[in-house]
């Protein structure tokens, strides 16, 4: 891939990401809504919202704040830059925790008592994943041949790696209920408005600030649907397809488990998705490394 081709993927990712991923969340109000025997608001009421928020007067609680949720924007973006432009992954994942660390500095920095209560859950919540997350990006060095983290060699491998990494994209496939902030695992804050007295991690956000942290939600969406597309790319133009179906999958069944779960506690939480990484990730790692013995 030359270096023009990353620039423009780059760009595209950067302008095209909250279009799409807007959209996604507009279609995911409207079904959400549907389920629920109620007619739902317009797919581009996500955009509406938004607009509306960067329109209202620029308040924060302090400038350490506002520093704070930009540099979680700009972590976020990097992420997904790196990602698409099909550089390191496992620099991805560290790009992803560092803007988590960001959002909950911000957080804390307002020393209200509802945002501190949210960055404790945030916190477990991150425990929760970060296994998980880092273990996905082991398995594709591990199926990837020759091994290697660079994004744009995986998605050129002879097949794809969910052949290999089945376990692997069960257990990111859980995660991503958390890192969507859904139903059962929306214990910091919750994915839909209407669900909060008090949102959490995000209660003392408002107006610029809380769009920017809107933004920076949807620009990681993107980059956690990218990796699910990842598990289907290969050297197979249409493999490209497959990857795009496998996202809608997901992202529709991310829509059926908010719609038909109730809130568990943060032990619940940690419990389940540490059972996932353990049992999924960690038989699949010890039966890849057998395949991976018996070719060489």
């Amino acid at each position: 891939m030359t270096v023009q081709t990353k620039v423009i993927l780059a760009v595209c990712y950067i302008i095209l990401a909250p279009v799409v991923i807007g959209l996604l969340d507009g279609f995911d109000r409207k079904i959400s809504a549907r389920m629920q025997g109620r007619k739902g608001p317009s797919v581009l009421q996500p955009f509406y919202d938004l607009k509306k928020l960067f329109e209202k007067e620029a308040l924060c609680a302090n400038r350490a704040q506002l520093f704070l949720i930009r540099s979680y924007l700009m972590f976020i973006m990097l992420s997904g830059v790196l990602f698409f432009a099909g550089y390191d992954l496992l620099l991805v994942v560290f790009a992803l925790s560092t803007s988590a660390v960001f959002l909950i500095l911000a957080a804390t920095s307002t020393h209200s008592p509802f945002s501190s209560q949210g960055t404790h859950r945030e916190l477990a919540q991150i425990m929760a994943c970060e296994p998980m997350e880092l273990l996905v990006a082991v398995g594709f060095y591990l199926a990837t041949v020759p091994r290697t983290f660079n994004v744009e060699f995986i998605s050129k491998s002879f097949s794809p790696n969910i052949i290999y990494l089945p376990g692997f994209f069960i257990g990111f496939v859980f995660i991503l209920t958390i890192k969507f902030r859904k139903s059962p695992f929306d214990i910091s804050t919750s994915h839909h408005a209407h669900q909060e007295v008090v949102k959490g991690v995000t209660a003392e956000m408002v107006g610029r600030e809380y769009a920017l942290v809107t933004l920076a939600e949807w620009y990681e969406s993107a980059v956690l649907y990218g990796i699910v597309g990842l598990f289907f790319m290969s050297r197979n133009p249409f493999s490209i397809v497959y990857a795009i179906i496998a996202i809608l999958v997901v992202w529709f069944l991310e829509i059926v488990i908010d719609n038909t779960s109730a809130r568990v506690k943060w032990q619940l939480m940690l419990k389940l998705a540490w059972g996932v990484t353990i049992i999924a990730a960690g038989m699949n790692l010890f039966l890849l490394e057998i395949i991976r013995s018996n070719i060489r």
